[in-house]
């Protein structure tokens, strides 16, 4: 073998090596707000093709807004990604995220592409999905309960202490719903109503994704959250059914973001861009989490519940995703529904 064939060769395997051995070099810091199945699977299937180290932790909206809140003087988290919107809209506002416009905005639903348009790039619309119930149909069948069917049917006495919600302060899944019948009822009739409610509920979770276990093990009747979390039990042979609310429902853009000062900002952007893509949508349903993706490049599960259906409100993201408005909402809900005995 001539010399320079040799020289080019060694060269070739030095390059592969150093680039190697710089993508083991990088690390992402992220937050997950989606179901641990998914964020467990994505971080490892990234890091696996990558070479990137993930080190990721599973927090609820609530609780990520909350840690990026103090951690702003120095931020230790480059991606926060997965789980209701409105956290993220209210990040955006207060300067917690950084602007990033993906150059293939063409793959991403119209819903989607609505929420960098409305946080000037700062948040990505990452699936979505509707409120609504699900039920144990053995527990329901145990206790002579009639499946519910709207929001009316929930603050019957026969539910007492067969509800289970999650707490708002701490769930951008209760949030939502909270914000979903101000939109619906009107503000008063709205709080009237979760007075009413809180007498069935037997427990306030901290995270929107313990209700569809606890259904579908039969630790509860009855789970308001969204539908495609109870979907995944029933798929595996659960006594689980899901349904919307008659009078209208709300629903989530679930959100992506980078964290402004972050430390590893294009090992950040790789990971966003990874799940954006088909490879890091598709892990979803994968991983038993069924929401509508926003990338509509690839076949979509079909397990994923349509929305054709569900008769969903004019949700104000705008308006409801602002800091201010959550955090007069939460306060009133703490002085006025909370307080309140069971």
């Amino acid at each position: 073998m001539r010399m320079p064939t040799i020289f080019r060769l060694v060269a070739a395997a030095l390059f592969l090596s150093a680039g190697a051995a710089q993508a083991q070099s990088q690390v992402v810091h992220a937050m997950c707000s989606t179901d641990q199945s998914w964020c467990e699977m994505a971080a490892s299937e990234f890091q696996k093709q990558t070479g990137i180290r993930v080190l990721q932790t599973r927090k609820p909206t609530g609780e990520a807004l909350a840690q990026l809140r103090a951690e702003a003087a120095n931020p230790k988290t480059d991606l926060w990604w997965g789980g209701t919107g409105d956290p993220f809209l209210q990040a955006a506002e207060i300067g917690l995220l950084e602007p990033y416009r993906p150059a293939y905005m063409d793959q991403l639903s119209a819903w989607s592409v609505r929420q960098y348009a409305m946080t000037s790039n700062m948040v990505g619309g990452f699936y979505t999905s509707a409120i609504g119930f699900g039920w144990n149909t053995e527990l329901l069948k145990k206790k002579h309960l009639p499946v519910p069917t709207c929001w009316a049917d929930l603050v019957k006495p026969i539910y007492k202490g067969e509800v289970e919600i999650s707490h708002p302060a701490s769930s951008g899944t209760a949030y939502t719903i909270l914000a979903g019948l101000v939109q619906l009822m009107g503000e008063d009739k709205a709080f009237d109503y979760m007075k009413t409610l809180h007498k069935n509920i037997s427990q306030y979770t901290r995270s929107g994704t313990a209700q569809a276990p606890n259904v579908a093990k039969g630790e509860v009747a009855v789970g308001v959250s969204f539908i495609f979390g109870f979907e995944g039990w029933r798929y595996n042979h659960y006594p689980v059914v899901t349904g919307a609310p008659c009078e209208g429902t709300s629903y989530e853009i679930g959100g992506i973001a980078l964290v402004r000062g972050s430390r590893n900002t294009e090992a950040a952007k790789k990971y966003y861009d990874w799940l954006m893509s088909p490879a890091g949508q598709s892990l979803g349903a994968k991983a038993g989490s069924f929401q509508s993706p926003a990338n509509k490049t690839f076949k979509h599960d079909p397990r994923i519940p349509s929305l054709d259906s569900v008769k969903l409100i004019k949700y104000d993201f705008e308006k409801y995703g602002k800091a201010a408005e959550r955090q007069r909402l939460l306060d009133r809900w703490r002085r006025e529904v909370e307080s309140l005995p069971r």
